[in-house]
């Protein structure tokens, strides 16, 4: 048995689970190891998973997909990558089921690209890639002994047919090429940092937040689990002694039902599993067994070294310590995970209801009627937010409904819920004042009635039911005061405390969003002064200060619909959740708006501006001046443009008079 030692290593998906485990085992142990890793921070994802080795002088963390050839290349070539332990991959069979396509992208697609880049480069002295046991197929229920390395692969769902699928590419790449190819096949893993999309995970967090522990089918169904840490030292022997153009199983002989599964975890919390545990219906297909003969990789050393009730008390241990771990995992934990996280896609398709008298019009974009994918609920038609997120969706074929009810009849907002079946609520319904905000001031109940027991009614009905509402709020919550002084371009952040109740329309939406963090279902989106192209509408900021007789000199934010409501869609696509300053990054005063709109508009054009003071006197209510920062933003959408790049690009220039 010869030894392989490496220099400098790739580990592709290295910011999940597996993977992190065993690149933070790597650079502790061997330090004379350069270690890069390449993640693209999937919703499954987290770069705190890498914190033992961020400050290791052998580590080196890469934002990137393995889809990239560029990037790949790059990294091989300035890197100098002599090994390649492929990890990223998407892996949750029920999302399998209804975003097939993201699968042969990242599954197939992805791994051909780095077996091309290490064709060209010509470089690499092993490429491990890592499979799954599901290759394998079902086992018989009776079978004593399992699959062995050499058995027939026979997939039975969209995720282990892509596993497959990536499989023969590696085997090809080996055969034609020379390249020294290793691939492993592994039971269940579970343990620390795991996305609670996965069984073990998914039931102990269920278990902490007191819902049910929903099993799918009967759960008879056996599996195989082994704790992360024996899979990493697993990963280490197979790097170091594997033999290249093998297969290794990476698997144990003790297997459990799903359903003792939840009941061990019910009596580690100490709960009744009779009233805690819930049976739901099966996914299209749910194989029975998966069993491995692990004796081959046994021969290299490497042995199972952690119990079930060693490593199950270590893992809930673990996530009872980091409860805000992954942030929002409400999706996750639902009896069916939506595919909210990956664009356009969700769990098993969207069921069309028949439409009931009175209930909600269906449209549609470009795509057919029961075609798997988003499906979006959008309540405020006849606002002006509500009807441009339904014609983005149109352009990008988004099949959309617009709510009927009322937000704060929760009898009609249910109906909307359970006919449409929507996977996102988009609330874009509210009070801001008829012409401006100044009529809130006298119409206070009414206000309270939309801006707060109307959002809050929605948010709640979303909860019930599992779905992610997108709630645009307002930023008109905060002022300039002696930490963000006007003209400092230090902006508020997400987590500042509104300091601003100058009107009674801010004060609802400040309570509003105060009650809304404690819903872990909600994206809020703090819009302000909203500007687009369709300079003729009332409510655009630029259509109303060009008719004002004078206009305060004053910096404030400004939000950019042409550019970020598409982007308000990309976050829910990405299962987005928490405070958001959803502006252009930036301020502008209005004189400076009314300066480019001369430019490139209309050349005769005046105005005149006045002082706060002034402008108190015409106003009944104090008016919110303000800089929030946009960094949090700017940082998930780097194409996002500043304010007056924004401005220019989607509202004056197409609109320029010649």
């Amino acid at each position: 048995m010869t030894t392989y030692t490496p220099k400098n290593i790739l580990i592709t998906g290295a910011a999940g689970f597996i993977a992190s485990h065993v690149a933070n085992r790597l650079v502790r142990t061997y330090p004379h190891y350069n270690i890069v890793v390449l993640d693209k921070l999937d919703y499954c994802s987290n770069l705190n998973n890498l914190n033992p080795s961020k400050q290791s002088p052998n580590f080196k963390f890469v934002k990137g997909d393995i889809a990239s050839t560029d990037l790949v290349n790059h990294l091989l070539i300035i890197e100098s990558i002599d090994t390649i332990m492929h990890f990223a991959a998407q892996t949750h069979v029920d999302n399998s089921f209804g975003n097939s396509f993201e699968f042969t992208k990242n599954n197939i697609y992805g791994t051909h690209v780095l077996l091309e880049a290490c064709k060209v480069t010509r470089q690499i002295r092993r490429f491990i890639h890592v499979s799954t046991d599901e290759v394998y197929g079902e086992t018989d229920e009776h079978a004593v002994v399992g699959n062995h390395e050499a058995s027939q692969l026979l997939p039975t769902n969209p995720y282990s047919a892509t596993k497959a699928g990536a499989e023969m590419l590696v085997m090809a790449y080996g055969r034609s090429y020379g390249l020294p190819v290793i691939t492993t096949r592994g039971n269940n893993v579970y343990g620390p940092n795991q996305y609670p999309e996965k069984l073990i995970p998914k039931f102990v967090m269920s278990a902490m937040k007191r819902r049910p522990l929903t099993i799918h089918g009967d759960g008879s169904n056996v599996r195989s689990y082994l704790y992360c840490e024996d899979v990493a030292e697993a990963f280490e022997v197979i790097l170091h002694k594997g033999e290249v153009g093998h297969v290794y199983n990476i698997g144990t002989k003790k297997e459990r039902r799903v359903l003792d599964v939840a009941k061990d975890i019910c009596n580690l919390f100490n709960i009744d599993h009779e009233s805690s545990i819930k049976f739901v219906e099966n996914r299209p297909f749910n194989d029975q067994r998966y069993f491995l003969d692990d004796e081959k990789l046994k021969i290299l050393g490497w042995v199972e070294k952690t119990t079930w009730q060693a490593g199950l008390k270590k893992t809930m241990d673990w996530y009872t310590s980091n409860p805000d771990w992954w942030s929002d995992v409400s999706s996750a934990l639902v009896p069916h995970p939506r595919m909210l996280v990956m664009p356009g896609g969700v769990e098993r398709g969207v069921e069309v209801s028949e439409n009931k008298k009175g209930g909600p019009v269906s449209r549609t974009g470009s795509s057919p009627v029961n075609k798997p994918g988003l499906k979006f609920l959008i309540y405020g038609k006849t606002e002006w937010i509500g009807g441009l997120l339904g014609k983005i969706c149109e352009k990008q074929g988004i099949e959309y409904e617009y709510g009927t009810g009322r937000l704060e009849n929760r009898a009609q907002v249910v109906f909307d819920i359970k006919n449409v079946k929507p996977t996102h609520v988009f609330n874009a319904a509210g009070v801001t004042g008829r012409p401006n905000v100044d009529w809130c001031e006298s119409h206070k109940a009414e206000t309270i009635r939309t801006n707060v027991l109307g959002t809050l009614n929605l948010a709640d009905v979303c909860w019930e039911n599992g779905i992610l509402m997108m709630n645009f709020a307002t930023g008109c919550i905060f002022e300039y005061d002696d930490k963000h002084p006007e003209g400092s371009g230090i902006g508020f952040k997400e987590e500042d405390t509104p300091n601003f109740t100058g009107s009674f329309y801010s004060k609802t939406k400040a309570v509003a969003e105060e009650l809304l963090k404690e819903y872990d279902n909600v994206c809020t989106l703090r819009v302000q002064m909203a500007i687009s192209s369709d300079l003729n509408n009332p409510r655009n900021l630029i259509y109303k200060i060009t008719r004002y007789d004078k206009v305060v000199d004053i910096p404030n934010l400004m939000t950019i619909l042409d550019e970020l409501l598409s982007i308000s869609i990309a976050m829910a696509k990405r299962n987005l959740k928490g405070i958001w300053n959803f502006t252009s990054p930036g301020v502008l005063s209005h004189n400076e708006v009314l300066e480019l709109y001369r430019e490139y508009i209309n050349p005769e054009f005046k105005w005149k501006s006045f002082t706060l003071e002034e402008q108190g006197r015409v106003i009944a209510a104090p008016r919110s001046n303000n800089e929030l920062d946009a960094s949090k933003l700017k940082k998930e959408f780097p194409e996002l443009l500043s304010i007056k790049e924004s401005l220019v690009k989607y509202v004056f220039a197409p609109n320029k008079k010649h």
